[in-house]
């Protein structure tokens, strides 16, 4: 009878488990299946008593829409050019800095680098209206490079800290080598501790690229013409008084969504490796 209970309650356990398991992937996928079915719906199928959870007739109308009809490539290019130099600048600053922080010793060091996480856990929002009055002065409202200034607020820090970790996981004797071997403070970073780093470097990329493209705050204060505006903020412009074009939102929301799937999958195995990397030895 106790191996018969036992095994009862084993099962229940496990039947337990992929229960609340089952329950948290629709509460995760859910959501995204949404926004892709939509995408293919006509407005018929999306509005009203007609509308149905899978399409019964699969257009393109939305993608075509938003593509050729919407200045949506501008959206998209400004994303682009945006996130990818908010993420070269940040590695580079980051690199720059975790450097100085682990190999360097200079007065109010330690201060420094606490500061460095409590500067990345200040809200966006109250950074905003301070820098909305300084792009003001410097002219730079509506323009992209003052949202890539803005960026650099929060995803510099990040890096930092991030790189910070990993950094302490370099024998610190090959960077005591190289400057015994003639080789300078830059040599070293970038020729022995930055190629070293390819899982952090792997890590900071992908979150440094997502924060950047998906951040809403900043692009929605400091652009109103579609010339300058992202995807976040020109996604919004869908949005018409009461009316919500939602087969569009949905196709845009899809095609936004594309390059950081596309960044992760090659990036998968080394950003695993330099989080548990830095996670265990930081």
């Amino acid at each position: 009878m106790e191996v018969v209970e036992k095994r009862f309650k084993s099962l229940g356990a496990a039947l337990l488990t992929y229960l609340v398991l089952a329950l948290l992937c629709v509460w995760t996928l859910g959501p995204l299946y949404w926004v892709l079915a939509t995408s293919f719906k006509y407005d018929k199928e999306i509005y009203g008593a007609e509308a149905t959870l899978v399409p019964r007739e699969f257009t393109w109308k939305n993608y075509t829409t938003i593509l050729f009809e919407k200045p949506f490539p501008n959206f998209f290019f400004n994303s682009v050019r945006i996130a990818l130099v908010t993420t070269s600048a940040s590695i580079l600053f980051g690199t720059l800095g975790a450097y100085a922080f682990i190999y360097l010793r200079f007065p109010g060091q330690n201060l420094m680098a606490r500061s460095m996480i409590v500067t990345y856990l200040i809200p966006p929002v109250l950074l905003a209206f301070p820098l909305f009055a300084l792009f003001n002065k410097l002219d730079l409202i509506d323009s992209i490079y003052g949202l890539m200034l803005a960026h650099l607020t929060f995803t510099v820090p990040f890096c930092t800290w991030m790189l910070m970790s990993y950094f302490k996981t370099v024998p610190r004797e090959l960077h005591e080598a190289a400057l015994v071997d003639g080789c300078t403070r830059l040599g070293t970073l970038f020729r022995i501790i930055f190629p070293l780093s390819g899982p952090a470097i792997a890590v900071v990329t992908l979150f440094s690229f997502t924060l950047s493209w998906n951040e809403f705050l900043y692009a929605i204060m400091f652009t109103q013409n579609k010339w300058s505006q992202t995807i976040t903020s020109g996604l919004s412009s869908l949005m018409v008084e009461d009316i919500f074009f939602w087969g569009q939102m949905m196709a845009g929301s899809v095609l936004a969504s594309l390059p950081t799937v596309i960044i992760y999958f090659f990036f998968q195995r080394l950003m695993i490796k330099g989080l548990v990397v830095g996670a265990v030895k930081a």
